[in-house]
Formats: structure tokens, C-alpha cells, sequence
């Protein structure tokens, strides 16, 4: 059985936040529940792609931001999510 190699401590924020996004998805209603695990995995997916790894400033500002959206989301009143796009 091959062990997994260790996360890093930024790793494991990561995790928890998309984590935290899932969970508190759950919590809304089926069709918002879909659209924000999509909006929420497409984000993901796309800084997992365009961050450099080693650009710790700027994950760690992604982090901030993420924790901040997913404490508004949680509130009870906030039905889902909105996405901006910004052409480049």
C-alpha cells in the first residue's frame, strides 16, 4: 500500500475551504446546491491551473477571499452564488 505524501499546511487550507463550500452547499436549496458545487469546483479547478505553487501571497489572498464567500454563504438568508467574469 503506496502512502500518500504529506500535505503542506496551505494544502490542507485549501482542502478545508473547498470542503467547507460543499458542505454548506447541502444546506441550500437542490437547484442552488448544483449550480454553487459547480461554480465553486470550476473556481477551483481554474486557480489550480493558473496559480503558480509557489505564489504563497497570492494563495494565501485566495484563501481570505474564499473564507470570506463561503462565511456570507453560509448565512441563512444568501441563496446562492453570482460569478463575475472579467475578460482578460
Amino acid at each position: 500500500m503506496a502512502s500518500r505524501p504529506k500535505l503542506s499546511g496551505i494544502q490542507k487550507q485549501v482542502l478545508a475551504l473547498y470542503r467547507g463550500f460543499l458542505r454548506t452547499a447541502r444546506l441550500k436549496a437542490p437547484e442552488e446546491r448544483c449550480r454553487i458545487e459547480s461554480v465553486v469546483s470550476a473556481e477551483f479547478r481554474d486557480n489550480a491551473r493558473n496559480v503558480d505553487r509557489r505564489n504563497f501571497v497570492y494563495i494565501e489572498y485566495l484563501l481570505r477571499r474564499g473564507k470570506r464567500q463561503l462565511e456570507q454563504l453560509k448565512n441563512p438568508d444568501i441563496t446562492g452564488l453570482a460569478t463575475l467574469e472579467v475578460k482578460k
